[in-house]
């Protein structure tokens, strides 16, 4: 890995730890201007019950995505936390 592509790595993963996500399955590595976002993304233990990991996954690329140097976002990650069906289901008991 080249020094420029190390530096981006450290400053990418410098922006991404500044949300509230745990980041402890998410490999992340920079490569000629291409950030490579791999594994399971979950949101931070004792955070906000409402918070929504794809919304937060969303507004990150459109974060990373304007910083210099960078050319294209490769995203495999995977969503951690209830499903879709239980998020409703508890919404459902809340509002009951």
């Amino acid at each position: 890995m080249s020094l420029v592509d190390s530096a981006m790595t450290r400053e990418v993963l410098r922006d991404i730890s500044k949300r509230p996500l745990d980041i402890s399955g998410l490999d992340v590595h920079v490569t000629h201007g291409v950030i490579y976002l791999r594994g399971t993304l979950d949101k931070v233990r004792g955070y906000d019950e409402d918070l929504n990991i794809g919304e937060e996954l969303h507004l990150l690329i459109k974060l990373l995505r304007q910083k210099s140097g960078i050319r294209d976002i490769v995203c495999e990650v995977e969503l951690a936390g209830p499903s879709v069906i239980e998020q409703m289901s508890s919404q459902t008991k809340r509002v009951a």
